[in-house]
């Protein structure tokens, strides 16, 4: 048997504070967060996925959709959130209740993969590769004089990671003077990717773009706002570099209406946020058929960087067979956060710049109940 009996809710946070806050061109992070939804199936099977977004909002939002999964069976995963969307459609896609489906569609496919003594990439369609590269995210804005952009960026091109990705977007010449710095770092021959969490306009983002052109820059990550799609579809026709977004889109619907418009060369979703793993394999093949890259944003806890390690070891190198020019990245954010690297019992190791995929049924991982116990909220 395998029906659906309790989804239960916890909350984790790690407390910043105001001098090792850091963050991105909008505003700092005090705190890191995570949102964790276990699901409960008769026989003792528990599925635990995770979910974008504040513990309070997205405990809210289990409430109001557990009563859909509550006695129906896990392999019914596809039917419950198109009924919960078509009859609650007043309330959009772009909320924290996707970003709870998505949490719950994770815990699903852990459960059902424990439950088939399967891990969750052969779920997914089998098994491409069992290492995946990272990028080191980082760079990020901070008010630790101890850890400005330079300390942050010293040890990556040592440990071998194939790229680094710095955060921008405070002004144009800002932009230039960090870029500067990083490639000075880093080295010619490592991937640098910027990110300006959407804090420009189109003429801004050129001009920044501009600015930066000289040092060879991987992708340029939301330049603007999620919801300026025209925009987009302007900025991309007209930049000297890949730009890339989507780590704030809900669903396949948001990313159909970038794809169409060709807005983007990679597309980012999150599965913590976009609706988990249903609705992320709905978006690769819109890339796919789009022949554009995907490129995973993770930054949450180590339940969503274990999910993302299975979705992108199923993913086909697409349109790419032995020859891969770049490898599709996995985001590998490197700020402080015990909810990342200390929360299971076994941690997810780096080496040379690669996660191993856990091979264990489901996700294949455990939750440390210690440091779940530290950190609940």
């Amino acid at each position: 048997m395998a029906k659906i009996v309790d989804l239960r809710f916890t909350g984790l946070e790690y407390p910043l504070g105001p001098v090792k806050a850091y963050g991105m061109a909008r505003g700092l992070a005090y705190s890191r967060q995570a949102s964790l939804i276990e699901v409960e199936a008769e026989g003792g099977v528990i599925g635990i996925g995770e979910a974008w977004g504040p513990p309070a909002m997205v405990s809210a939002a289990l409430e109001v959709v557990r009563p859909y999964f509550l006695g129906r069976d896990l392999f019914d995963r596809e039917q419950i959130p198109p009924y919960i969307y078509a009859q609650r459609y007043h309330l959009g896609i772009q909320n924290t209740i996707t970003s709870c489906l998505g949490a719950i569609n994770i815990a699903l496919y852990d459960a059902i993969g424990k439950l088939l003594g399967q891990p969750v990439y052969k779920l997914l369609g089998g098994l491409n590769s069992d290492s995946i590269p990272a990028y080191a995210s980082d760079g990020y804005f901070s008010n630790n004089p101890e850890g400005q952009l330079e300390a942050q960026l010293r040890d990556f091109r040592d440990q071998r990671f194939p790229g680094c990705k710095i955060k921008i977007g405070q002004s144009p010449q800002k932009d230039a003077e960090r870029v500067r710095l990083a490639r000075a770092v880093l080295g010619p021959d490592m991937l640098l990717m910027v990110d300006a969490n959407g804090n420009y306009t189109v003429d801004l983002a050129l001009e920044s773009m501009r600015r930066i052109a000289l040092f060879d820059i991987h992708f340029y990550e939301e330049p603007l706002a999620p919801t300026d799609f025209e925009g987009y579809a302007a900025l991309a026709r007209r930049a000297p570099m890949p730009v890339a977004t989507g780590e704030a889109l809900y669903t396949a619907h948001d990313f159909k209406r970038l794809i169409d418009l060709r807005g983007a060369d990679v597309v980012q979703p999150d599965l913590t946020l976009c609706g988990g793993f249903d609705q992320a394999k709905a978006i690769a093949t819109l890339a796919r058929l789009s022949h554009l890259r995907l490129s995973l944003h993770v930054w949450g806890s180590a339940v969503g960087l274990a999910a993302a390690l299975h979705f992108l070891a199923a993913l086909p190198p697409w349109p790419h067979t032995d020859m891969i020019p770049f490898p599709v990245l996995l985001e590998y954010d490197r700020g402080d956060n015990p909810l990342r690297d200390r929360l299971l019992s076994e941690p997810i190791a780096c080496v040379d710049g690669h996660l191993a995929v856990p091979r264990g049924p489901g996700l294949g991982i455990a939750l440390n109940p210690n440091e779940v116990a530290r950190w609940r909220i």
